[in-house]
């Protein structure tokens, strides 16, 4: 059935106190309300982390939906946007959040639903089932949607509902369940004008509304009659949550020149770890080089020296007077980068061994004979390396130009680490370009299907939005980290731990994720797996993400050993 997006509703009511429904939206712009007890999970979240963005912390966590129900594992609502993201598919849905008198539909657990093609109920968005609790209790049988946007009819008489334009009718249902979850109403500190739940005061800044300007278009609808009560009353607006840029992207010179960036945007501190959560037994952090929280790093006091004597032009200046040093921005900070990495020939001399007669064969990298000059010549320098030197790998034996590796290393990681082109063996410790960020891992009694004979271990991986580093594709500029925190699953059993053990190993080593175009969603600059896969269901396996799967262990191992991460490095840790 094909609903038309409702206009904002506005409920007006006293009281300390409110009804919270959260909602997502579908491909045709209908809004769908989570179930009471995974709203009463959202809601717990969102007051937490709002509490943390008007006072200690930033509004930037996401809620992972499979904890409040287990078929709604692949789910994660990312607040910053206010979007519902799908791990296993990258698909995005807005979200919103409305509050409702106490005494209202869903204060008292009350859902209309409407009969599907396919035989399944569909419950109306909860604005409506409000309204038809409203009409119906004023002896209305025959409820006219219209002011609320949609083109049916309600007859409580007979349960149909009637399309006006066609006169198509499909029968409808009331159905009493738990209630929503009630919230407190609390202003933010330093809010002088109406709560509110709205996107735009929950992300514009960080002492919440400015009271003194137009914040809101509202639309005066049918509501509750609620005693009269002339002081205080609360006006809350139910409308779409829109997307929310925290700063202008700024364009970057050749130089790379830092862009002073908007202190106030939410995404500039890391997300509340999940390891405050007593849940937790054992987390991982990863310290990358790219992005310090904000205030981490302090302005130090040097003391500059004047020469002593007469001045002109400065009058008496003292010996010495401390200088205040600015503090380094967060993209300063990015590009500042970490250790500091081998030079690029010596590398290549680490591990080939070079030949006085070249075999008779192509390098495959520049496929020139390596008896003639190497195809990289043009566009490498190396004072080191000359243009007709040929090597070979010292583990695998294959040859190449040396100046033709120089030039694949220069265009990878650099890292440290080589790997063959023709049959990958990897020399030294490959890592990659993922960024900071929380790994953390869980074990419970549910079994995965497939494995009943165990537990599970439950993986959540944390990252924040950032600053690309140097090692990223556009140093300098922001990057999204979509869908965090992401959770993953494995058998706890023999084989499993050891799974568990090397993801450890390559989350160390930044190979888990990456910053890239993402494949789903075509977005660029943000964080997306890097060739390891991972199961983000637990009871279905039918987008490939899930359980049963008798050879995903099996395969994981192999895309950790292409990785260079293999038993061998649990032996040397």
């Amino acid at each position: 059935m094909a609903m038309a997006p409702s206009p904002s509703l506005v409920q007006v009511y006293t009281g300390p106190v409110a009804v919270a429904v959260w909602e997502w939206q579908d491909g045709l712009g209908t809004w769908h309300p989570y179930s009471a007890a995974v709203c009463s999970f959202i809601e717990q979240q969102f007051v937490q982390q709002k509490g943390q963005r008007f006072g200690l912390g930033s509004l930037a966590h996401s809620i992972p939906l499979g904890q409040a129900d287990p078929s709604l594992a692949p789910y994660i609502i990312d607040l910053p946007s206010w979007t519902q993201f799908r791990q296993d598919t990258g698909t995005m849905r807005a979200v919103r959040r409305h509050l409702f008198p106490q005494h209202s539909a869903p204060g008292r657990g009350v859902v209309w639903e409407w009969l599907s093609d396919d035989g399944s109920w569909t419950a109306y968005e909860a604005s409506v089932c409000d309204y038809l609790e409203q009409q119906v209790a004023r002896g209305n049988q025959l409820v006219d949607l219209a002011p609320l946007g949609y083109n049916y009819t309600i007859n409580y008489t007979t349960h149909t509902q009637t399309n006006k334009t066609s006169s198509f009718c499909r029968s409808v249902r009331r159905q009493a369940g738990p209630p929503y979850p009630v919230t407190t109403i609390i202003a933010p500190p330093g809010h002088t004008g109406v709560a509110c739940s709205c996107h735009q005061c929950l992300s514009g800044s960080g002492t919440g509304p400015v009271s003194g300007r137009y914040r809101h278009s509202m639309t005066n609808l049918p509501a509750y009659p609620v005693p009269q009560h002339p002081p205080h009353r609360t006006t809350f607006v139910f409308g779409t949550h829109q997307a929310f840029a925290p700063y202008n992207k700024p364009s970057l010179s050749g130089a790379r020149s830092a862009p002073r960036l908007n202190t106030t945007n939410p995404w500039s501190a890391a997300p509340p770890s999940l390891g405050s959560q007593p849940l937790y037994r054992s987390s991982i952090s990863h310290l990358g080089p790219q992005l310090l929280p904000p205030g981490s790093s302090t302005s130090g006091a040097v003391s500059a020296s004047f020469p002593s004597g007469p001045s002109s032009s400065l009058g008496n200046v003292p010996a010495t007077v401390p200088v205040q040093m600015p503090k380094p921005s967060r993209v300063q900070q990015a590009l500042a980068g970490g250790t500091p990495k081998p030079e690029p020939e010596q590398v290549i001399k680490n591990y080939t061994e070079e030949l006085k007669v070249p075999p008779e064969e192509d390098c495959i990298i520049c496929m020139e004979k390596l008896s003639v000059v190497s195809g990289y010549s043009d566009v490498t320098d190396s004072k080191a390396i000359g243009p007709v030197a040929v090597g070979r790998l010292t583990k695998c034996s294959h040859a190449f130009h040396l100046l033709c590796l120089l030039a694949m290393y220069c265009n990878g990681n650099k890292d440290g680490s080589l790997q063959c082109p023709s049959c990958k063996t990897i020399y030294g410790e490959k890592t990659g370009t993922q960024p900071q960020g929380k790994m953390e891992v869980l074990r419970f009694q549910m079994s995965l299907p497939g494995h009943e004979d165990c537990g599970t271990i439950l993986i959540v991986y944390n990252i924040p939005h950032g600053i690309q580093g140097p090692e990223h594709p556009n140093p300098g500029k922001p990057f999204t980290a979509r869908g965090f925190p992401r959770q993953c699953y494995l058998p706890d059993n023999a084989q499993g731990r050891k799974v568990l053990e090397l993801l450890k190993v390559a989350w160390k080593r930044r190979l888990i994720f990456t910053v890239g175009t993402s494949s789903t969603t075509g977005e660029t600059d943000t964080v997306v797996w890097n060739e390891i896969h991972h199961k983000t269901e637990m009871d279905r396996n039918v987008t490939g993400h899930g359980y049963p799967d008798p050879n995903y262990l099996q395969n994981v191992l192999a895309e950790l050993a292409a990785q260079g991460v293999t038993e061998d490095c649990l032996e040397q840790q």
